[in-house]
This record gives structure tokens, C-alpha cells and sequence, in this order.
């Protein structure tokens, strides 16, 4: 859903210093060991002084990893100038601007990007404002900046050096899109390279100690989150942003660590051979090891339903990554985390009427047990009612949900071990969709003679309605 700057490390040395202060006073010593600052390294270095370190470092990260240069490799500094027209260059030719504005519209559907973000603009100031260095897999080079101090450049190098090395053995960008059109088991794969990269940086500060990352106690690295979104731009950034841009380095690192627990770094060619598919594996490195994959979830055709004047914008999957950022939105952490733990396979898809620029957003998500997908149907229908403040018409049935907004009916409903939502759309047509999928009819609101009315026109407070729904007949019944 969004698009990745791939082999950018940013946000370097708040990172650093998290890492340092986190590992300890051995750390220190390895960094003194491995980058050997001088006084002369609180400077910008000249190219040979850049040259010659990066060599240095070169050698030391093939070392580390015990992954041999096969070739000579193009080395150079670049001014903050060049490094953001190369973040423009690579952003148009990773996703041409439809695809970027379909990822957009996407998120707004979800709930992830406020209405009218600036997504574009955003990826350029942060990405400008955080490289430090890079590593350009197309043409085989390593830009470094030029306004950083050799010291920090050291630190640069060794987790770009190790893409590049990465690069010869393992073809990086073709492995990584090797994934698409599949977005969660791409960010999966960028999870590897940039959480490799992470675990070889560390092992390089722990240079002269005889220790590895592998001797390290387990830690969550999510305690770094702190100093690496304390960045200007980044203390902007929606949530899901900032996650989004940070979970390949520190949800990549414990993966790495995890997988190379025991073995080192003899693990790295298997995890090009066999790559994890999907966020949850990232998340999860015992479903790794297990071999657990996700169920192939499809969804019907809706051109046909919708008529000519909705174009379809986007389709993919968002995996466990996405939905527990989607159920963050609207949850506590540990709800959305234990929720979206359960995911067994997803698929999404997102239509834009082409006159009003409304969306419709249908989702078919598989849950891992008919227990959890209740659960979620629970947990989800309240996520909904916080998303659409103004809302009538609530419907509640068991395993259904369903209500009218400003932008279209939204719908929720449960059948086994699976749940579809569809949102902005009108209810003769989630009702097509269901029948596509040979669903039974979900309920219908009460029109028989002396039914209660329909709640149409008032619209209560979610403290209120719930003390409402609490002593209603069908609350009764939902679970």
C-alpha cells in the first residue's frame, strides 16, 4: 500500500546511540575499535579519506558476513542536493504516480492517511532529511553524504556495504520484486535486507569484543522507536507512516536474530533461497521455521456490480502488518497486536467513483480459527463505529454489522472462519458481493408490523448507544 525507498538507511544516529546505550559499555569499545575516529573524523572527509574508509569498512563487512566482493565496487559522495533528486528519481520509477495515488487513496479507505495527506511530499522530506548514505542496487554504487562527519560514515557503511555485498551474491532488487504484485510478502523481503543489514551493523560495533549479535540476551527493539521517530519530519507523520518506514529495520533486526540464533551468519543464503512470505512471518520467526504460509484469499469480480462510473484503484493484500496497523488506528496496541496475530490470509480492494472521488473499500480477511474470527467481528464492529463518528441506521445481528453514513453504508459480517467488510457502498451492492461469494443473506433491518423503528435520523453517542444496545434484544444475542 505504500511505497518503499528501498536500501535508504535513515534516521542513523538516533539509532546508533539507542543501540549503543542499549548493548553497553562493550559496544563503546567495539565502536572505538572499529571505526577508530580521529580528530579528523568529526569532519566531513574528503574522497580519498571517504575512499579509503569505505574499503576499510568494505573488507570488515565481507568479513562479518562471510560474503566474498566478486566485483569492484563504484563508491562515491554526494551533496544533500543530489540525494534528494536521487530519492525523486527513485520514487517515480519504484510506483508511477497513479500506483502512488492509488496507495494513497487506499490508506485513506483503511483509515490509515488522513483525507488530502500529502504522501508524496512527505516520502521526499523524510527520506531528504534522514539518508545519511545509500546504496543504489541499479547501479550497482554506494553514495555516501558528503555533509557527514567519517565517524558517522563508518556506521553508514557498514549497513550499506552489506546491501551491497548482499547485491552481488543474491541480485537484491530482482529478488525483492520477485514478490510483486504480493505488497505484504515484498515488505516481508525488505524486512531481510534491511534487518540483515541491521543485525551486520551490530556486529560490527562489536568488533574486538568477540561477542556477536547472537551472544546478545533477546530484546525488543521497538524501545528504540522513541529516538528514531523524534525526527522533525517524522514527528508529523501519521502513525502508520512512521511504522511503516521503521518496521523493516527493527522488525527486520529481530527477525535476523532470530533466524540466525544459533547459526550465525551461515542462515543468510537460505533466507534468499527461501524468503519469508508474508509480515506475520517477519513477525512471528517460529512461523518461519515452521513453514506456515497464509491461505490464498480472492475476491469477486465487482466492475459489473458497481457499473461504469467506479474505476478500481487498487487490489492487494494487506497481511498481519497492515491489519494491525489498521486496527491500531482505532484500539489499544495490545488489542490490535493479539487481533491481527490471528490473521490466516487477507485480500482488499479499493474502487473510486470517478466524478465524487467517493470510495468504496471491500475486504475479505481469513482468520486462523471461527473462535478469533468472532473475536474479530466483535473487536472490529467497535473499530468501525470510531472510525464513522456520525453514523444511523446501526444494525447488529450476530455476525453481521452493519450502519449508514455520509459516505455510504459500511458493513461487516462473519461466516465461519472468514469476515468481509465493505465500506461506502450502497446495501443492495454489498449484498451482490456476499452473493458472489455464495454467502448467505445477511440479515435485513425489521420492516414486519410492530417491529421497532429504524433508527434513521438520530444519532447517538457511543456511550449512549451502548447503554442502549446493552438491554436490546439483539445485543442480547451478538457476541
Amino acid at each position: 500500500m505504500t511505497s518503499h525507498l528501498k536500501h535508504a538507511y535513515f534516521g542513523l544516529r538516533a539509532l546508533i546511540l539507542s543501540l549503543v546505550l542499549f548493548l553497553g559499555g562493550a559496544v563503546v569499545d567495539a565502536q572505538e575499535a572499529a571505526a577508530a575516529p580521529s580528530s579528523a573524523d568529526s569532519k566531513p572527509a574528503t574522497d580519498a579519506e571517504f575512499i579509503a574508509a569505505a574499503d576499510e569498512v568494505l573488507g570488515q563487512m565481507s568479513q562479518i558476513t562471510d560474503l566474498k566482493l566478486l566485483k569492484p565496487l563504484k563508491k562515491s559522495l554526494r551533496s544533500r542536493e543530489e540525494i534528494r533528486a536521487y530519492v525523486i528519481k527513485q520514487m517515480n520509477e519504484d510506483k508511477n504516480a497513479a500506483e502512488r495515488y492509488a496507495d494513497q487513496r487506499s490508506a485513506e479507505a483503511f483509515g490509515l492517511l488522513p483525507k488530502g495527506f500529502d504522501f508524496d511530499s512527505f516520502m521526499i522530506n523524510v527520506l531528504t532529511e534522514q539518508i545519511e548514505g545509500l546504496y543504489d542496487p541499479t547501479t550497482r554504487e554506494f553514495y555516501i553524504a558528503d555533509w557527514s562527519p567519517l565517524a558517522d560514515q563508518r556506521m553508514v557503511m557498514a549497513h550499506e556495504l552489506t546491501h551491497a555485498l548482499e547485491d552481488q551474491h543474491f541480485q537484491i532488487e530482482t529478488w525483492l520484486r520477485a514478490a510483486r504484485p504480493n505488497e505484504d510478502a515484498e515488505l516481508a523481503r525488505d524486512a531481510v535486507l534491511e534487518g540483515s543489514a541491521m543485525a551486520a551493523m551490530v556486529d560490527y560495533l562489536m568488533l574486538g569484543t568477540g561477542r556477536s549479535l547472537k551472544d546478545v540476551p533477546d530484546f525488543d527493539p521497538g524501545m528504540l522507536i522513541g529516538d528514531l521517530g523524534s525526527t522533525p519530519t517524522l514527528q508529523k507523520a501519521p502513525p502508520f507512516l512512521k511504522d511503516a518506514l521503521i518496521f523493516p529495520y527493527l522488525g527486520g533486526l529481530t527477525f535476523s536474530a532470530a533466524v540466525m540464533k544459533n547459526t550465525g551468519w551461515a542462515a543468510l543464503p537460505g533466507l534468499f533461497e527461501k524468503p519469508p512470505v508474508s509480515t506475520q512471518q517477519i513477525l512471528h520467526p517460529s512461523l518461519y521455521r515452521s513453514g506456515k504460509t497464509p491461505s490464498s484469499v480472492t475476491l469477486p469480480a465487482l466492475e459489473k456490480l458497481l457499473g461504469g462510473n467506479w474505476s478500481k484503484l487498487d487490489e492487494n493484500i494487506m497481511g498481519e502488518f497492515g491489519w494491525k496497523e489498521v486496527l491500531k488506528q482505532f484500539l489499544d496496541n495490545d488489542r490490535a497486536k493479539t487481533l491481527a496475530a490471528a490473521w490466516a490470509g487477507d485480500r482488499y480492494i479499493v474502487f473510486e467513483q470517478k466524478q465524487t472521488k467517493k470510495l468504496i473499500l471491500a475486504t475479505r480477511l481469513h482468520l486462523d480459527s471461527e473462535e478469533h474470527a468472532a473475536r474479530f467481528f466483535g473487536q472490529y464492529s467497535e473499530a468501525l463505529e470510531k472510525k464513522y463518528s456520525e453514523r444511523s441506521n446501526l444494525l447488529r445481528r450476530p455476525n453481521f454489522f452493519s450502519f449508514e453514513t455520509a459516505e455510504g453504508g459500511v458493513f461487516l459480517d462473519c461466516l465461519g472462519d472468514e469476515c468481509v467488510t465493505m465500506e461506502g457502498a450502497t446495501r443492495n451492492i454489498f449484498d451482490g458481493f456476499t452473493k458472489a461469494l455464495n454467502w448467505p443473506l445477511a440479515p435485513q433491518p425489521a420492516e414486519r408490523p410492530g417491529a421497532a423503528p429504524k433508527r434513521t435520523a438520530v444519532i447517538f453517542s457511543p456511550a449512549a448507544r451502548r447503554a442502549a444496545e446493552t438491554f436490546s434484544p439483539a445485543a442480547q444475542t451478538a457476541p
